[in-house]
């Protein structure tokens, strides 16, 4: 518990500028100390894949975990929960006192460029999920982060959007996960767009009446990073913490503000005693006990590797293909089995200290008596991979890596490292004085024949391939400036090279004065490789030749990553064509998704097993090989619907018109149901290694005006398995409630879902209502498969 009167002590030994200087960043990753009221530094970081720490680099290592949507697949809030505590401990061990995660907003369209980042396309099971994951997170003495409040489904402008959303759909849900959990986050972060003409960060009405005010929300309202743009409005709306800093909108503004009486000093206490009770929480404050020790765990990689297998989804199984058994040769083709897309892109983005890829994770599985035949298949990716670092040189040390030179107006060298990426990243870390950013690196060749190189980044570059320079200028045309870090663009050169020629490449980045403090440096390599026709076609051949295929195809953070939206649910490149010809040419293909959101799949019926392993983090390869082979379960359930067409989606624009993103079309397995649209698989749809009987259900009225159903199942196959029971209204048209249960070969096992009052309510014009009469409740497997039905009175 928080001693609010200690608090209020300190905030009494503050003079108006001290406070004042406590409610804006340090820099772009710390708050202000204040030693006179022994508040020390605390330290925030990007989330919800892993704790990225300070850089966004390979210098802070870290955790990647399954994405987001992934961990919903669980339906799961206790392993949500043990993801959040993983992720806090983690925190702990890199000094982070605050998460900023998880991302809470809806799958409102398919599109969204962080839908991955988000949990569901649903209320109830996005609530339930944010309520583990907060917990675990804060059960380590973390401070979790609800984002983006509120209104922020789309990447496309979303500096400047407004969200128009009627008042009940606004309650009904996309506030509906923020209020499940407000009362125990420590902090909310408000959104860069606004909703219904006031901008988030200047929201009065939704930030200090209805999160602080009706919620009765105690913590810090942080903003997006940039997104507070005024003085007096941003105030007196409610936001309560300027990121980043030192500049921004307020500091001495806000203080001229007050004592011109625009803005009253109680507001200001209020904010910086949330500021100090935050502290509290984690630890900032002498005199307050530090939370207690939060260790990772010995086995915490297995740990993750089991998250990420249990969420996996098995959405067709033709034959029992899976799991695999008596193979010996195997064709392992696709652009995503050779570069597995662990994660999404842009703030969510970790650097793990290594990622199982799937061809490591089967040979482990099947053992070295299997052959196994590695084929691309088809190009897919947007840009070339970074430099291999077994490769590269640093021409200083000979060590792995590359050397980093940072330099000044007049060239000399300010300071100099040696780095183990060719893609570097500077938010506001460049030494001071920097103009000039130069990276070099040797190695011998091992290939004659046509070598690829590429720049990508935003900015003026000088490119030197053994002497022979290419200037290159690069830019992105939209005002938002982590865009040009998250899908950069890029520019190639190639070079004849022999076997065994040593490479000297240098890459050069002029940052100009003034530039904002993001930059970006990357440096892109390939290899001599086949045309796409003659790859695809040896591709097609090693998969007549095995005994089994297994096709890894999906997105990547070209497609998947905050800053953009998709442009189109098709996967990328000629990636359909090549599941069509290895499906055709082997009978025996299993058709692996490496996705966080939604794709369209015009083969999924004509392949006997499909599987959907999301965005699987760093132990991907390892979990997909678990389940391909039955070590693990596959437990997943769809927490979103999956359209078998694009202009199926009840929404699907994520684009403004006229500044503005009208939200009256609802979305989601509601509407799929009222409209009659059978989706390619539906909410709450997986399958799994064994087969489930529903056998009865028993409702009756619960404590608080709420509803208890009771759901007995019996696992009728022959071997032990997971089922999520899962209980709605009016035979799918709202989830109420759900409970995973595990069973082993012909037991049966009864599930209690408690669901409360709110689940069954409406928003009316005065407020939630929750009508007395007969409630219809179903249960069942999905959204779509409900063979049980009771009444219950209310």
């Amino acid at each position: 518990m928080v001693d609010e009167k200690d608090l209020r002590e300190r905030l009494a030994k503050l003079s108006l500028e001290q406070k004042v200087a406590l409610l804006t960043g340090a820099d772009f990753w710390t708050l202000n100390p204040e030693p006179a009221i022994g508040l020390r530094k605390i330290t925030v970081s990007d989330g919800p894949s892993g704790v990225r720490g300070t850089r966004w680099d390979e210098r802070d290592t870290s955790l990647l975990f399954p994405n987001p949507s992934a961990l919903s697949a669980t339906w799961d809030p206790e392993a949500a929960r043990e993801a959040g505590r993983l992720m806090g401990a983690q925190a702990r061990k890199m000094g982070v006192d605050v998460l900023l995660a998880p991302t809470i907003n809806l799958h409102r369209s398919p599109l969204g460029g962080r839908h991955f980042e988000c949990y569901s396309e649903d209320p109830l099971l996005t609530a339930e999920i944010t309520r583990g994951f907060v917990r675990g997170v804060q059960s380590a003495g973390v401070g979790a982060t609800l984002k983006h409040y509120v209104g922020n489904e789309s990447e496309t402008d979303r500096m400047t959007y407004d969200a128009r959303i009627g008042e009940k759909d606004l309650r009904e849900l996309y506030l509906a996960p923020f209020e499940a959990v407000a009362g125990e986050a420590w902090l909310v972060m408000a959104a860069y767009n606004g909703v219904n003409g006031h901008t988030m960060t200047e929201n009065r009405r939704l930030v200090a009446d209805v999160l602080k005010g009706e919620w009765g929300f105690d913590g810090v309202v942080i903003s997006d990073w940039f997104a507070a743009r005024s003085t007096e409005a941003a105030a007196e709306g409610g936001l309560d913490l300027v990121m980043p800093g030192p500049v921004g909108p307020w500091g001495d503004r806000l203080v001229e503000a007050v004592r011109a009486g625009a803005v009253a000093e109680e507001i200001v206490d209020d904010k910086v005693l949330r500021v100090l009770r935050l502290a509290a929480r984690v630890g900032a404050l002498e005199g307050v006990p530090a939370p207690a020790p939060a260790p990772l765990p010995e086995d915490t990689h297995a740990r993750m590797r089991r998250l990420a297998g249990r969420a996996a989804v098995l959405l067709r199984n033709e034959g029992g293909l899976l799991p695999l058994t008596g193979v010996t040769k195997v064709a392992l083709i696709g652009p995503n089995a050779v570069r597995l897309s662990a994660q999404g892109g842009g703030s969510a983005h970790v650097s793990p200290e290594y990622e199982v890829s799937p061809e490591r994770g089967l040979r482990r599985a099947l053992g070295d008596g299997v052959d196994i035949e590695v084929r691309e298949g088809v190009y897919s990716h947007r840009i070339l991979p970074t430099l291999p670092m077994d490769l590269a040189r640093d021409p200083e040390t000979g060590e792995n890596g590359v050397r980093v030179d940072f330099a000044g107006e007049d060239g000399q060298v300010i300071a100099s490292e040696t780095r183990r990426s060719t893609r570097l990243v500077f938010m506001g870390d460049l030494p001071e004085g920097t103009r000039r950013v130069v990276l070099r690196t040797t190695f011998a060749v091992g290939e004659g024949g046509e070598h690829e190189f590429s720049v990508f980044g935003v900015g003026r570059y000088v490119l030197r391939v053994n002497g022979q320079e290419t200037e290159v200028a690069l830019a992105v045309d939209t005002g938002d400036p982590i865009e040009g870090l998250v899908r950069p663009p890029e520019r190639r050169v190639r070079a004849a090279l022999a076997a065994g020629e040593t490479v000297d490449l240098a890459l050069t980045l002029i940052h100009e004065p003034g530039a904002l403090p993001l930059a970006t440096i990357g440096l892109g390599y390939s290899p001599p490789r086949l045309d796409e026709d003659a790859e695809l076609a040896a591709a097609v051949a090693a998969a007549k030749e095995a005994d089994v295929a297994i096709v890894v195809v999906g997105t990547n953070d070209d497609v998947e990553s905050e800053g953009f939206d998709r442009t189109g649910l098709a996967l990328p490149g000629r990636q359909d064509e090549l599941v069509e010809r290895v499906a055709a040419a082997n009978p025996r293909t299993v058709v692996v998704l490496n996705a966080g959101s939604p794709v369209l799949m015009p083969w999924a019926d004509r392949v006997p097993a499909l599987l959907w392993g999301w965005l699987p983090g760093q132990e991907g390869g390892n979990a997909l090989a678990d389940v391909l082979t039955g070590a693990i379960e596959p437990g997943g359930r769809l927490p979103t619907t999956y359209p078998a067409a694009e202009e199926d989606s009840p929404v699907l624009s994520t684009r403004p018109v006229d500044g503005a993103i009208d939200y009256s079309e609802r979305f989601g397995y509601p509407v799929y149901g009222s409209r009659g649209v059978r989706p390619a698989f539906p909410f709450g749809f997986g399958l799994g290694y064994t087969t489930w009987e529903y056998e009865s259900l028993a409702v009756e009225a619960g404590p608080g005006g709420g509803v208890v159903a009771e759901v007995t199942v019996r696992n009728s196959g022959e071997r032990a398995g997971r089922e999520i029971v899962q209980v709605y209204l009016d035979g799918g048209a709202r989830l109420l409630g759900f409970a995973p249960v595990e069973a082993g070969p012909g037991e049966r096992v009864t599930a209690r879902v408690e669901v409360p009052a709110r689940a069954l309510s409406t928003w009316e014009e005065d407020g939630w209502s929750t009508p007395s009469g007969t409630y219809t409740i179903s249960a069942g497997r999905s959204v779509a498969d409900l063979p049980l039905t009771a009444e219950v009175t209310l």
